[in-house]
This record gives structure tokens, C-alpha cells and sequence, in this order.
């Protein structure tokens, strides 16, 4: 797969650290304000009320009545609460106690779980910090893209908590740190095998003893479910016959692995369980999702059929596991990126263009207004016409999209990922699934680029060519969409703070951009 270097030297996050005690100071600052920033989207976005007036900073007030006021913009920071003596600046624990008050006068119930995971994820942000210094990037434009999500989910309270365990025990395991690491191969004995769907390219991972079949593990949750696999290697379910003879690099996802050379000129994706919390939920793979992945891969792919290139679905052929460690040992096998990617085109992660990283596109172009159209083209119309004419609610928010550029940076084709968030019509009902499909393309996605893009180039207005796109589809609920006065957005800081299920989406009016585009 051939790619252009879109890559600069190193800058900002992936930058050395001064030494001794001015880097930890450093870090600590840099750490605050990365944590403070989706933390304060969730928490204006949710909770607060605006006030009007003037001032270069918008002031908020609290539910208590506590004034917040912060440098506005995609990315708010310096957040300053109002005191007796005047304006007061708050750091990062400050904040987490201010948010948690606030939480708890709207909601009328305490979380003592949450404000704990604000705090492991930003300090997880400081060992990422520190690592990512040390860390030699990877030279590959794709795989730079997966692990550029230092911030990471722009509105989540927590995006970087890792289950409050020791740093050592899961920096070797982090995308953002740049790692890569070789997969523990297992043998599970074939009686106990369970396989779903094509699994074939497990099998060419190594060798297996006679009666067992392959199966590959993550070694961070090989680790994590150690006391629980016990009995099987002690009475031979299970045996360990060593790692794979290549490297497998996390993407943004943490528990999905790309292998770019599995085997020689071909790559391919790999999803384990991670018992781990990450953002919402406990990763683990679920007997019910897998269950049901079949049917919605196939689903999916059928509608691909019929959108056509260049847009692609890369699929989730099948799944094995053991029948006495079924959740804790699944895998999930994912199409590669070599059988789907235009020749000659740039694979990237659209999340990576929000977070921003060392030569993205949607920062270097030169006609801002053209390449957004183009994205707009490769992103939209395959979302939309797989809802209209199979059905599909494709997951199609930042981190299940990747958007593929020419050598000259221009987006060509989008690439789509994971069938376990799709929904499938009749099942949902067309209403919560179109709900859904606005969240995740216009709320979570489109709205989180045309902000970055109108931030690096001033003077553009990225609304009118949605509304564009959009209009060009006819499909029922498009009209009120473009006139409607809110947006759905999620309430992942509600959510977590009382305990809802994270597949359990509630969501809060935001202005539309697009009533006034």
C-alpha cells in the first residue's frame, strides 16, 4: 500500500521535554490543560447556562449559582471561577471538585466513581506526556494518525482514564505513546474452540499443537484475566506457544490492533477484550454483540455493495474464542486496509484531523473550502444512503471513520469500521436511528471538523456545504433536519455521573448550525 509522507518533524505534543525539574513542572501543565479541555466541552455543553454580556471570556453559571468563565473556543481552557476578591483561575483538581459540586446540585444524587476517573485520566495524560517524548513516532501516516489522540473524545469527562491501574501496567499497551508490541499466541483445545464466520487468517499466525487451534491475545488483558484463565493452563484448555513474529500496533481504539504484515504484503485488523474501562464502558467483548456480529457485518456489507466505490466497509469476517473463557478470550477478525484503499491514497483517522497532528491535510491545504467539500463527498452520501436504502445506522463518528487522501492531501474515499455500534432498521426503530445517525455523523464528526477547520482557516464558514451535501439527498427526515433549531448531543458527563448504561445514549439540544447556514 503506497503512501504519501505527509509528516514534518515532530511539534507540540510530540515534542522532547526540557530536563529535571522544569520537564515535570512542564508536564503537569501540559497535562491540566489537556484534561481540562474536554472536561469543560462537557460540562458547558451539559450543565451550565451562558450568560449574556460583554467580555472577551463568555461567563457560565453553575447549577449552585457558581460563576465559570474560560478562554472560549473549540478547545476552552483557563477556566476561572468568580470570587469575593475577583476572578479566581481554577487547575485541574480544582475543576474536578467544581464539576462534581455542579453534578451533584443538578442531579440530586453524589458519584464518588467519576471525579476519581477525571483525575486517573489526567494523570494518565502526564505518563502519556512523558512517554510520548521518549517514543520514536511511527513513520507511517496511518498508523501516526491512530496514535495522535492525546486529548481524545473532545467531549468526555475522562477520556484517558485506563481503570485507575499503574502507569507501567498498560504505557507498553498505549497508542498514544507510540507503542507496538508482538501478540501472545495462544492454543485452546478444539473442543472448546468456538469460531464464528472466516477466521482463516488466525490460523496463519503460527503453529498450533495437534488438537488445539490458534488464538491470538492481547497481552495487556492476557494480564488483566490471568487469575481467571488459571485452571485452564493448569489442566491444558489452554497452552501458550509464544508471541507472533511480527508487530502489532494499537490504533485509537486501544484494544483493535493493525498488523500491517501479518503475512507477507497482507495486513488486517484484530479486536480482543479489554476489561478495562474506556470513555463509557468496560471493553470487553460481549457474548450478546457477538452473537448478532454476523448478521449486522453482513448487513453492512450488503449495503456497501450497493453504495459503491470508493467508499469501503471494512468488514468483521468472524470471531473466535473459548466456550469456558468466552467474553475474556474473543477475538474479532477485521478486513486489512490493503484489499479497500484507492491506489496511491493516504489512510487517516478523522479524529486525528480534529486532535490535529504533524502534517495533517485539513491544517496544510491551500483552498480550505475545496478539500472540505471533498470531504464532505468521499464522508456523507455513503452514511446516508446506506440508512436509505438498507437500513443501516452506520457508527460513523471520528474514531470509526478513516477518510483516505491523494498526494496532494485531497480526501478521495472514506473507510468505515466496527459492526458492533451499527444498528440495523427495523430492529431500532427509524426514529431513534436516525437520532443516532445525526449524533454520530453530524454531531460527533462533521461539527468537530468544520470547528477545526474554520479554527485553522479564519474567514471560512464550513456550514453552507453541509447543508449542501445533505440537501442533496432525498430522504425524509433531511428537511426538518436542516431547519430544526437543535442537534442531538450526547451527555457522556450526565451519563457516567449517574451511572447509565454506556450503549444507553441520552441526548441534549445543541444549536443547529445549519438552520442559519
Amino acid at each position: 500500500m503506497e503512501r504519501v509522507d505527509l509528516l514534518p518533524p515532530p511539534t507540540g505534543a510530540d515534542a522532547p521535554l526540557p530536563d529535571g525539574a522544569a520537564a515535570q513542572d512542564d508536564v503537569a501543565r501540559r497535562a491540566d490543560a489537556h484534561a481540562a479541555v474536554p472536561l469543560l466541552n462537557c460540562l458547558l455543553r451539559e450543565v451550565a447556562e451562558p450568560l449574556p454580556g460583554p467580555g472577551a471570556r463568555p461567563v457560565y453559571r453553575l447549577p449552585g449559582g457558581r460563576l465559570l468563565r474560560v478562554r472560549p473556543g473549540r478547545r476552552p481552557a483557563e477556566p476561572e471561577v468568580r470570587t469575593q476578591g475577583g476572578w479566581h483561575r481554577v487547575d485541574h483538581a480544582e475543576l474536578v471538585k467544581l464539576v462534581a459540586e455542579a453534578l451533584r446540585r443538578h442531579t440530586g444524587v453524589p458519584n464518588h466513581e467519576l471525579p476519581t476517573e477525571m483525575t486517573d485520566s489526567r494523570d494518565a495524560m502526564a505518563a502519556l506526556l512523558t512517554a510520548r517524548a521518549r517514543a520514536t513516532p511511527p513513520a507511517d501516516p496511518y498508523l501516526r494518525s491512530e496514535q495522535a489522540l492525546l486529548t481524545g473524545h473532545t467531549h468526555h469527562p475522562a477520556p484517558k482514564a485506563r481503570g485507575g491501574g499503574p502507569h507501567a501496567g498498560w504505557l507498553p499497551y498505549a497508542p498514544e505513546a507510540h507503542a507496538r508490541f508482538p501478540l501472545a499466541l495462544l492454543a485452546v483445545r478444539e473442543d472448546t474452540v468456538v469460531d464464528e464466520g472466516d477466521t482463516a487468517a488466525l490460523d496463519a499466525l503460527g503453529k498450533a499443537p495437534p488438537g488445539y487451534r490458534l488464538l491470538p491475545a492481547h497481552p495487556w488483558q492476557l494480564e488483566l484475566t490471568a487469575p481467571a484463565l488459571a485452571p485452564a493452563f493448569a489442566d491444558g484448555r489452554l497452552v501458550r506457544v509464544g508471541t507472533t513474529g511480527f508487530f502489532a500496533w494499537p490504533t485509537a481504539a486501544i484494544r483493535t490492533v493493525y498488523a500491517p504484515e501479518y503475512l507477507p504484503g497482507r495486513d488486517l485488523f484484530l479486536k480482543f477484550s479489554l476489561d478495562v474501562r474506556v470513555t463509557n464502558d468496560i471493553r470487553r467483548l460481549w457474548r450478546h454483540d457477538l452473537m448478532r456480529l454476523r448478521r449486522t457485518d453482513t448487513a453492512v456489507t450488503e449495503a456497501f455493495a450497493s453504495v459503491g466505490p470508493p467508499a469501503a466497509w471494512l468488514a468483521d469476517r468472524g470471531h473466535r474464542t473459548a466456550d469456558f473463557a468466552f467474553e475474556e478470550l474473543a477475538v474479532v477478525v477485521r478486513d486489512g486496509l490493503r484489499d479497500h484503499l484507492l491506489p496511491g491514497a493516504t489512510p487517516l483517522l478523522a479524529a486525528a484531523l480534529v486532535e490535529g497532528f504533524p502534517g495533517s491535510p485539513l491544517t496544510a491545504t491551500a483552498d480550505p473550502a475545496a478539500w472540505w467539500e471533498a470531504y464532505l463527498a468521499a464522508v456523507v452520501p455513503p452514511v446516508l444512503t446506506a440508512f436509505a436504502d438498507d437500513g443501516v445506522v452506520l457508527e460513523a463518528h471520528l474514531q470509526n471513520t478513516l477518510v483516505a487522501v491523494d498526494a496532494t492531501g485531497m480526501p478521495v474515499q472514506a473507510l468505515f469500521r466496527d459492526a458492533e455500534g451499527v444498528k440495523l432498521l427495523p430492529d431500532t426503530p427509524r426514529a431513534a436511528g436516525w437520532e443516532r445517525l445525526v449524533y454520530c455523523l453530524v454531531v460527533n464528526h462533521l461539527y468537530e471538523i468544520a470547528a477545526a477547520l474554520a479554527e485553522h482557516h479564519p474567514g471560512l464558514d464550513p456550514w453552507p456545504a453541509v447543508r449542501r451535501e445533505l440537501a442533496r439527498h432525498d430522504i425524509p427526515e433531511i428537511p426538518a433536519l436542516l431547519t430544526a433549531p437543535a442537534l442531538p448531543a450526547k451527555t457522556n458527563l450526565l451519563l457516567r455521573w449517574t451511572g447509565a448504561d454506556g450503549a444507553d445514549a441520552r441526548y441534549r439540544p445543541l444549536a443547529n448550525p445549519l438552520r442559519g447556514a
